[in-house]
């Protein structure tokens, strides 16, 4: 049963909003937490899988990400207990609940693994701004952690990036729709 079909309409929430209001939003917020919670350790993975002439910039370029990305995921947690409902956080709702598939590059070259990491953020940062368009709808309070959040996301894409952008300014993961075709198309970079 996903996060879609259960109702999560709380018991009780947060002064001024309904609690049918406070359901949607849990649920919103449930598939933002399993997000970070993969996002945070796909990043681990890369963090520990980079090689090649690369690998200390990446390396290090990743552990601020992995702090901030832990944050978020703690904040949703936190704002969805606020709103009466329940943070799930363990691997199995994450699991059984996400709408990706899991990070497939292993051991590999870091702009290889930047380039399907940019495919990751990509999808992390489509989900968060559909979600804050559901949001403002119902709560500028979760809306706004929301936005927050968002900008973070999209300057760690932006360092993503730089490393996959030509002098002429064209991006190796253009038209790319997969890791691991991002992850081919960044390898021939090096």
């Amino acid at each position: 049963m996903t996060s879609q079909t259960k109702d999560l309409t709380p018991k009780y929430t947060v002064p001024g909003l309904e609690r049918e209001a406070a359901g949607k939003l849990i649920g919103l917020l449930r598939l933002r937490l399993h997000a970070l919670n993969d996002l945070h350790l796909t990043l681990k993975h890369v963090h520990w899988n980079v090689v090649g002439p690369h690998f200390i910039a990446v390396h290090e370029m990743i552990d601020p990400q992995v702090d901030r990305v832990r944050d978020m995921a703690d904040d949703v947690a936190e704002r969805t207990a606020a709103l009466g409902g329940v943070a799930q956080g363990t691997p199995g709702a994450l699991v059984s609940e996400r709408t990706w598939d899991d990070y497939s590059i292993g051991r590999g070259d870091a702009i290889a693994h930047l380039a399907a990491l940019d495919v990751v953020y990509t999808g992390v940062i489509e989900g968060v701004r559909a979600a804050v368009k559901e949001a403002g709808e119902i709560d500028p309070a979760t809306e706004d952690l929301l936005i927050e959040q968002l900008r973070d996301l999209e300057q760690f894409q932006w360092f993503v990036r730089a490393h996959l952008e030509s002098a002429r300014g064209t991006l190796a993961t253009d038209d790319v729709h997969s890791e691991k075709e991002a992850a081919a198309k960044g390898a021939e970079m090096s």
